[in-house]
Order: C-alpha cells, then structure tokens, then sequence
C-alpha cells in the first residue's frame, strides 16, 4: 500500500513540472509575439559611377639630384652660397685657390708667344734658302729641310695654343658653379680643406620643381586598373600626404616599366608634378593614386553595413515577407573596393534596395524590422496596453 502511495505521489509532481514548463514556455512565446519589430535604419541604394583607381605608398624625389665636385685639385679657399637655400644654374658656389692656374696660363702664353717667334725664324729661312736654290747655291735637300722645320713649328704653334686654352679653362674651373638650378645641401668640407678633382663631393643640388613620384603596383592591382599602366591610359594621378590631406596639384605618369620585376611582381612606375609651391620635399613617403577611369552600374554602400560570413560578404536588406511584415533580409554581395568609408558592390544588390545599417548584431535573418531612412529618427512606436491579463478559473 505504502508503495502504491510512493508512485501516485511521484506522477503527481511530475505532471505539475510538466505543466509549469508549459505555462512558462506559453508566457515566452506570449512574450515573443508582443515584442515590438526591431527599429534599424536603412539606405535606399541607387545605381553609381565611381572612378576605376588604386593607391600605392609612393616616395619623391628631386627630377635631377646633382653631385658638385671640382673638376681641379687644390685649396678651398671660399664657400659662396647658403646651405638650404636656392641656387641658380651658372651660380658660383665655390672659389678654389687660383694662382697655381694663373701661373699655368702665363707659362702657356710664354710658350705660346716663343713659338710664334720660332715659325716667323723658320719661315723667313725657307723663303731665304728658296732664293738661294733657284741659283743653284745650295741643294734640293738643304731647302727641304727648312721646309720641314717650318711645318714642324707650325704644328707645335697649335700644340701651344691648345695647352694654353687649357691652362685657361682649368682656371676657370676654379670657380666651381651650380650645373643645375634647385635647393643646395649641405657643404661636405670646410673652407681652406684641401680638395681633389673629380673625386672630392662638395655639395649636392636637388631639383624640387619639378619633382618625380616613384611607386609601383602589383599584377592583380594593374588588372584591376585595366592593365599596364602607360600615359594614354592613366588618366589623373593625385597624391596622398602623410596628414591625410591631397596635394593640390595632379600629376603625369612619365615612366612605366615594360615588364613586371620578376622578384617583386611589380611594375616599376614614375609621376612627375610641378610642384610648384615647393610643398613636395624629396625622400617623402606619400600615397599616389591613380585614375584609369570610370566604372558604371555599382553601388555604394557604408563599410559598417558590409558583413563578413561563411560563404563571404553579405548585408541585411529590408523587405515584405509573403504576410507583408517587413523582415531582415541576408543579401549576399560581390564587393569591390573601398571608396572613402564606404565599400563598392560590384553585384548583389538591385536598385531601390534598402540596406540595413545599424543595430546588425541584434537582428537575425527573418527577424521583423521598423525601417527609417538613415540620419532620421525612428518613426513613434504604437502604444501598447497595460491592462493587466485577465484570470481564468480552471
């Protein structure tokens, strides 16, 4: 009897367990139904044109980066000009001693002045000895003789004038002027040093307008851009400082590589700008961005609205289910670039579609939703009443 009891009394709780849970999961699915659609802001996407582009990290340098050496030896007697500053082609930079070439001057002048005095001896004695062999007084070979030594100081006559116009040159060498207009650096030496022809480096000049942009793109960013890079396809280049900001002139692609470097898998590529405001310094790293054209039919879409899953990117779009209730919706996409902030979608997407972009942790697919264009308040939600439930009698 006593176990008979046991059993009824264990049925019993289990059938009260068994109707509490069915009470509490009714009150979850009560709950469920009464929650409000889900209030998300969307975008109404339209069909765009944005520009075909890509960027590059980039550095500058000076169009002509000239080494300043001395074509003679000697001492450095003088600096003339300013470090940093702007120097003009022909400038005078430098001033080396210049006696030890002013007294190779006089002496090839000396040289020169005795051998004209020669040729003037030599030719009055072939003239004298010419007079002398139509009279038969000396032989055919005499005359000759002087002939030669005439010709032979004719010669060296002109051996003199090119020592001499050499001596002169080298004295002009002795003031060593800018090859290049641009910005001088800094002056390797001190004055009074001595210094060596051809192999001493003085200063450098570094050409700032205009100025060279070198970059480079890989083999799937040139396919993205149409294909190699040459000055009839590329049609702007603009440039990205370190600030965030666009330097205000564009630039022309002057140099393209004619073939990808096998080690980096790149194309070498150089932009040339005026910079003209001198704003672009040499050694700079900046971002190039290059123009190949237009790409028509994409859209636009926010890069917070961009979802990453299994089966790659997808939004939430909002539209009416067959009840009409507007749900979230996972719309799988094909994506291109960035454009700013936003992401490109090449395909996916149709126009007039509304894209979530907000409060996309919340919702689920099938989720119902209140849509509200984007940067505008949600729409007021229905009241709801707060009449107490009614209690029915078993």
């Amino acid at each position: 009897m006593a176990k008979t009891i046991t059993y009824y009394s264990h049925s019993l709780i289990a059938l009260m367990i068994a109707a509490l849970i069915t009470a509490c999961g009714q009150q979850k699915q009560d709950a469920a139904a009464a929650m409000p659609a889900m209030p998300v802001s969307v975008i109404d996407v339209q069909p765009t044109s944005i520009p075909i582009r890509a960027e590059a990290v980039a550095q500058t340098e000076g169009a002509k980066e000239v080494e300043v050496r001395p074509r003679v030896g000697g001492i450095l007697l003088k600096k003339m000009f300013q470090e940093g500053e702007s120097i003009k082609a022909g400038q005078t930079m430098f001033l080396i001693d210049p006696v030890p070439f002013q007294i190779a001057v006089q002496q090839a002048e000396a040289q020169l002045a005795q051998q004209k005095a020669r040729i003037v001896q030599t030719h009055r004695e072939a003239e004298r000895l010419k007079g002398l062999l139509d009279t038969q007084s000396i032989s055919q070979r005499e005359y000759d003789n002087a002939l030669s030594d005439d010709s032979v100081a004719s010669a060296t006559l002109l051996q003199y004038e090119a020592l001499l116009r050499e001596a002169k040159l080298n004295l002009s060498y002795t003031n060593v002027t800018a090859p290049t207009s641009g910005i001088a650096g800094r002056f390797q030496f001190s004055e009074g040093a001595l210094v060596s022809a051809n192999t001493s480096l003085l200063t450098t000049i570094v050409q700032l307008s205009p100025i060279w942009v070198r970059f480079s793109l890989s083999d799937s960013e040139l396919s993205a851009l149409g294909g190699q890079l040459t000055s009839r396809n590329v049609k702007n280049i603009q440039l990205v400082l370190s600030d965030g900001t666009e330097h205000p002139e564009s630039g022309k692609l002057n140099f393209s590589a004619s073939e990808i470097d096998p080690a980096l898998g790149t194309q070498q590529l150089r932009a040339v700008f005026d910079n003209a405001n001198r704003n672009l310094l040499p050694g700079q790293f900046v971002r190039a961005r290059i123009t190949t054209g237009t790409r028509d039919g994409v859209f636009v879409v926010p890069q917070s609205a961009v979802m990453t899953g299994d089966q790659g990117k997808f939004v939430y779009v909002a539209e009416k289910d067959a009840s009409g209730k507007e749900v979230a919706t996972i719309r799988p996409i094909q994506e291109g670039v960035w454009e700013g902030k936003n992401w490109v979608v090449l395909g996916g997407l149709n126009a007039g579609d509304k894209v979530i972009v907000d409060n996309l942790i919340k919702i689920r697919p099938g989720a119902a939703v209140a849509s509200h264009p984007f940067g505008e308040p949600p729409a007021a939600a229905p009241k709801t009443s707060t009449k107490a439930p009614t209690k029915t009698s078993a």
